[in-house]
């Protein structure tokens, strides 16, 4: 088994991204390209918040796992950009998204308490948690790196979304300009962290795979609105239904 270098375990870990991050998706070019209507559109900002809601979560566990002061010190941050710190006078990346939510017409109530979310959507984010819970902590951190990959995204899904739909504007995507400088911090940190702890090629294997993890995560979630909302439109019972097809 091959031992990379610091520059080509870098290398190994962004080859993933090329071919495997969910920017690739089809719902995602349609998404960014103005291809959908206003309906899929909430569909995606309502399924995405489950995974948004649970990124607290998710934090929470990695932190409650590790004895290192600084790992703590640096990945609480992490919580505090998506639960908000209200002495800061900064609302969070989730109130950020629930008014996402608004600007597309959806019942905050609704999104907050997940109404009509996908199954696979919910299956995908609770393996992600049980993912970071459960496996080992350099894994549980690794599976944080597809934040390198976010950057480009965020510019091209702005971009895209403020050009091409009359019901998004710059406020309502207020999330992605924070992530615009929190994304790049987080996976800085996490990326040295696993070049230091990964130190013999079973633990390099160990992160790529939880890299490869991470992007199926992100891809089941759109398989799952693709599917049900663009081809073949097979919304599972219970599911968000666009008022177009009530």
């Amino acid at each position: 088994m091959t031992y990379y270098s610091p520059d080509e375990f870098r290398s190994a870990i962004e080859a993933i991204g090329e071919r495997r991050y969910h920017s690739l998706h089809p719902f995602h070019r349609l998404l960014h390209e103005g291809e959908l209507d206003r309906g899929q559109v909430q569909a995606w900002a309502l399924n995405r918040f489950c995974y948004q809601a649970a990124i607290p979560r998710k934090d929470a566990a990695l932190i409650s796992r590790t004895t290192e002061v600084e790992l703590r010190r640096e990945w609480r941050k992490r919580i505090i950009d998506h639960d908000g710190d209200l002495q800061a006078g900064d609302s969070g990346g989730i109130a950020r998204w629930i008014a996402l939510s608004d600007a597309v017409g959806l019942d905050s109530d609704d999104v907050r308490n997940q109404r009509g979310v996908l199954p696979a959507t919910t299956f995908a984010v609770e393996a992600y948690i049980r993912f970071v819970r459960e496996r080992s902590l350099l894994e549980a951190v690794a599976s944080s790196l597809t934040e390198l990959f976010a950057p480009d995204i965020i510019s091209e899904r702005v971009e895209g979304m403020i050009s091409t739909y009359d019901f998004i504007d710059d406020e309502a995507l207020a999330y992605f300009g924070h992530r615009l400088e929190q994304a790049p911090r987080d996976s800085n940190f996490a990326l040295q962290y696993v070049i230091e702890h990964a130190v013999d090629p079973d633990q390099q294997q160990l992160v790529l795979e939880a890299v490869r993890f991470k992007c199926d995560v992100l891809w089941a979630q759109l398989d799952a609105l693709y599917h049900a909302y663009v081809e073949p439109g097979h919304i599972p019972p219970g599911a968000f239904v666009p008022e177009k097809q009530i």
